[in-house]
């Protein structure tokens, strides 16, 4: 390839959008050579790996934008330590079908048995797949929404809830809500309802929503519009922080 033919190029890529190529097409074009490529196979090669890296720059900003605390996988996820999880059924939920259907998944249980890491590591698994991601806790849910609305912002603050494509919802169940703060939530709910999914953790079963909520009526209106599609997963065994807490203890211990 010519210096000529090598420097239109390069100019050609970046006028298109295509940052990848204008950078590599030199080593593109010494990788044809090496491997005789057709023509096909090479504007294959080319076109194939522009589009991984717009994936990838396309997936790191959203991780950016989602909030998410971490960026666990379930790789990362100790299932051995949770033998009455069934594995199957949280790697059903990795295939993002649900996400696809715009339903929703429910994953309960006591604190530190990992709920907010499968949560964000199905996050993780659609934001990857090319869907948007908003994490928040309820907690800061309700705070943000019951300051725009004494601002006059509701409206445009629940936008920040009903855009993405993945909402979750960390943490039901920790704080005990009044009726105005419930019904917030479910003006969230109520307009996700099969328009966008939600992935929620709660250390409460759903018995005890009416509770949380301060009112029956309204967590059942909630409940009504969360479970309709839902995937629920129950997770009852020992707590990891609490495993890791023991064993550091039984370290210093050993060195004491």
């Amino acid at each position: 390839m010519s210096e000529l033919t090598g420097n239109r190029t390069r100019t050609t890529a970046g006028k298109l959008g295509l940052p990848h190529l204008a950078e590599t097409i030199n080593e593109f074009a010494r990788r044809a050579d090496e491997a005789k490529m057709g023509y096909l196979d090479f504007l294959d090669l080319v076109l194939s790996e522009e589009l991984a890296v717009r994936d990838d720059r396309r997936f790191r900003q959203g991780l950016r934008l989602s909030r998410l605390p971490h960026h666990k996988t379930l790789d990362e996820y100790d299932f051995s330590f949770q033998p009455d999880l069934d594995p199957r059924k949280v790697k059903d939920l990795a295939t993002l079908s649900f996400v696809e259907a715009k339903a929703n998944a429910a994953l309960l249980g006591p604190p530190g048995v990992g709920k907010t890491h499968i949560a964000v590591a199905l996050a993780v698994a659609a934001c990857r797949a090319g869907y948007s991601v908003y994490f928040t806790s309820l907690d800061d849910m309700v705070r943000n929404l019951k300051a725009a609305e004494a601002a006059g912002r509701l409206a445009n603050k629940l936008g920040t809830y009903l855009r993405p494509g993945v909402l979750v919802v960390d943490e039901v169940g920790y704080e005990i809500l009044e009726r105005g703060e419930a019904n917030l939530v479910f003006q969230v709910i109520s307009k996700r309802y099969e328009k966008g999914s939600i992935i929620l953790t709660s250390n409460k079963t759903f018995s005890e929503w009416g509770q949380v909520f301060g009112d029956e009526v309204l967590a059942t209106a909630i409940l009504d519009r969360l479970l309709h599609h839902c995937d629920v997963i129950s997770i009852n065994g020992p707590s990891y922080r609490l495993k890791n807490r023991l064993k550091a203890i039984e370290r210093d211990a050993d060195v004491a």
